[in-house]
């Protein structure tokens, strides 16, 4: 007998997708999604189109991620590829402050702030517009196709396309000057990069948001299994009161038939349920579809104030509150809850690192310098008996505006330096050297010194501004550990 005569010839492999229409909702979460998912739209949408002043010799775009010139532009912020850990530095920031929000409210960021539940949201807004909301919906699901269902979905499809396509021509409006780009994409002369990248980002959108809502959450996206280990028993979720809902009963007619304290709070009304974007029931206990948007407090809450009774049947809790109040007790307060060890090292680690990246930030000189020594040949005895060394030099300028750079030695005594546009006999112990705004200039130079014993002797190179003026102790920086080398 093989392994595949073992499985079960009724069951399946796969489970086809149940579709899911959640129903609308009113309420304080319901309120917050409304005002995070516009909060959300609008930074993505509009950013781009920010202008920011940096001068005749910089891009005038708010945020910009410069492929062409290798920098990245945040308003006054300019980050060079060299200086690629602040982008790590913001990446390590995020990743602990997604750490800070699920170990003290559970998926928060998933129920509100993360990009598959905000456009899907949108879809569903969209949704309900043409189709009407969740029995509609259902209705017309079960009908079979004719001219007006083909019509509505041929709508709906092409309104989600519409907002599909939007999402992916915002995103490529962050690489290069948003009307610039603008234009010539609408002109059909904008690089080919930019219309395979918005027929790439159109399509995941479409797709993702509008037909494999829940999905992604529950099956695709890692995070709701690494979460577990962000979780502890004082980490606010979602949660079903049971102690104070079961037994359930089907409506008030039966629960007022029943003996006191023998019916539950829960008239299984399944509102709860009917809202779930993902289409779980919160009272079967934490799960993984589960993305604590807090709909389903809203729906009972509705439900409890419409019957006279308590609300928060379903609330965010953590298990030990849970705990407390199945024997009796009363749940800590939430700024207590919140403000616990766990958290305060969490967020005391994230600010840690943000106030050094913005240290750092304020320390920067926006000058450098790197020496690659020429090593064939590596030395030259000059005519008049003196040995020359030669380096490669890089000055970079990270101001956007020029500027003229004094390069100068330390060490090496009776050492001389000039560049391959200067005459040796203007050789000196430096040399001033002009470099474009956010530029790189390239240079070869020469260092000479009267021979002496084989060996090497170590020396610096200083790179300071001159112009424009600066103040008294002006930055510099300096290309240390070179090695003038005599044999």
């Amino acid at each position: 007998m093989s392994a595949l005569d073992l499985i079960n010839p009724t069951s399946d492999l796969y489970k086809k997708r149940a579709p899911v229409f959640p129903r609308v909702v009113n309420g304080r979460f319901r309120r917050l999604k409304w005002a995070v998912m516009a909060l959300c739209l609008a930074v993505y949408y509009i950013t781009p189109w920010l202008r920011w002043d940096r001068g005749t010799h910089a891009p005038d775009q708010a945020v910009l991620i410069d492929l062409a010139g290798r920098r990245f532009f945040m308003f006054d912020i300019e980050i060079w590829p060299q200086e690629f850990y602040y982008v790590a530095g913001l990446l390590i920031m995020a990743g602990i402050g997604l750490f800070l929000v699920t170990s003290a409210v559970g998926r928060a960021w998933c129920g509100y702030a993360c990009p598959q539940t905000v456009w899907t949201d949108l879809f569903q807004h969209v949704e309900r517009w043409i189709d009407g909301d969740r029995n509609a919906q259902l209705k017309l699901n079960a009908a079979p196709w004719s001219a007006a269902k083909l019509g509505r979905r041929l709508t709906k499809w092409s309104l989600w396309l519409v907002i599909a396509a939007a999402t992916g021509g915002a995103w490529i409006f962050y690489f290069a000057d948003a009307p610039t780009l603008a234009r010539q994409f609408m002109a059909g002369d904008a690089p080919f990069v930019a219309y395979a990248t918005v027929a790439v980002l159109t399509f995941t959108t479409f797709t993702l948001g509008g037909f494999m809502r829940e999905q992604v959450c529950i099956y695709m996206c890692p995070w709701p299994r690494i979460q577990t280990a962000m979780l502890d028993e004082k980490s606010l979720i979602v949660t079903y009161r049971d102690w104070r809902g079961e037994p359930r009963t089907q409506g008030l007619k039966k629960a007022a038939t029943m003996a006191p304290g023998k019916a539950g709070d829960c008239i299984d009304c399944n509102a709860c349920v009917s809202v779930c974007p993902t289409g779980i029931d919160i009272r079967n206990g934490p799960q993984l579809g589960c993305i604590n948007c807090a709909l389903c407090i809203d729906a009972c809450d509705e439900v409890m104030g419409k019957l006279n009774r308590p609300r928060g049947l379903i609330d965010y809790l953590n298990l030990d509150d849970h705990r407390r109040e199945l024997a009796g007790g009363t749940a800590t307060p939430v700024v207590k809850t919140l403000l616990r060890p766990r958290t305060l090292i969490y967020f005391a680690v994230w600010a840690s690192i943000g106030v050094a990246m913005l240290f750092t930030l304020g320390g920067r000189t926006r000058l450098a310098i790197d020496a690659a020594q020429d090593r064939n040949p590596i030395m030259i005895i000059m005519s008049d008996g003196t040995v020359r060394n030669g380096w490669t030099i890089k000055l970079r300028n990270m101001e956007s505006r020029p500027r003229r750079i004094e390069l100068a030695m330390t060490g090496l005594p009776d050492g001389k330096l000039w560049t391959d546009a200067m005459d040796k006999r203007d050789a000196a112990r430096s040399t001033r050297i002009d470099v474009a705004a956010d530029a790189t200039t390239r240079l070869h130079l020469y260092v000479a010194a009267p021979a002496g014993p084989a060996g090497e002797t170590g020396f610096a190179l200083i790179a300071r501004p001159l112009e424009p003026a600066q103040p008294d102790a002006p930055p510099q920086t300096a290309a240390h550990n070179l090695k003038f080398v005599r044999q």
